[in-house]
């Protein structure tokens, strides 16, 4: 039996590393996604309601996830410290796989989601079969689109985002990035 070609499980990029998430990350990932609620909230539909059990369901998911390569999430590490999450989702497609990112609220516009987001770009590319990725963001969370914006990634389009945000329109901006052949 071949074994399915996957990113790797450690991507260091400048001050970022992301690293898989592993079961003994359940309190770092709950207490950075608790300590940000009022920074996530608005545009995380995920953190309305989160709690430790959440967290664990969330890590459980993104083993299970991994193994059938529906989506890879790592940790955003930075100094030592869980400083956010991001991950590459199979669910845009065939040849295609879709970004998402987060960062704990002290540690924003420090550029760890463009690095992180870059680092998955490249981990993307590497996958047989990938030629485009995609970044989707509420239209007025501004500050998730200036990510792809500072990759080079174009805006393609608009469509619905399900579940919508709390403070969003629930009309999703389409960046997308084409492999150069």
């Amino acid at each position: 039996m071949t074994e399915r070609p996957e990113p790797d499980e450690v991507i260091s990029r400048g001050a970022v590393t992301l690293r898989r998430h592993r079961p003994d990350d359940l309190e770092a990932v709950y207490g950075a996604v608790t300590e940000s609620l009022g920074h996530l909230r608005p545009w995380a539909p995920w953190a309305a309601s989160y709690t430790r059990q959440s967290a664990a369901e969330f890590l459980a998911k993104s083993a299970r996830d991994w193994a059938d390569g529906a989506e890879y999430n790592y940790a955003i590490i930075t100094g030592g410290a869980l400083a956010g999450g991001c991950g590459l989702m199979a669910r845009i497609g065939p040849g295609g796989l879709e970004i998402g990112y987060w960062v704990h609220r002290s540690y924003t516009r420090r550029g760890l989601a463009t690095a992180a987001a870059s680092a998955l770009t490249e981990q993307a590319f590497r996958l047989p079969g990938v030629d485009r990725v995609e970044i989707v963001h509420d239209e007025l969370n501004v500050a998730s689109g200036g990510v792809p914006r500072k990759l080079g990634f174009t805006e393609v389009g608009r469509r619905p985002i399900e579940p919508r945000s709390p403070q969003g329109t629930g009309v999703g901006v389409v960046w997308r990035l084409t492999r150069v052949r």
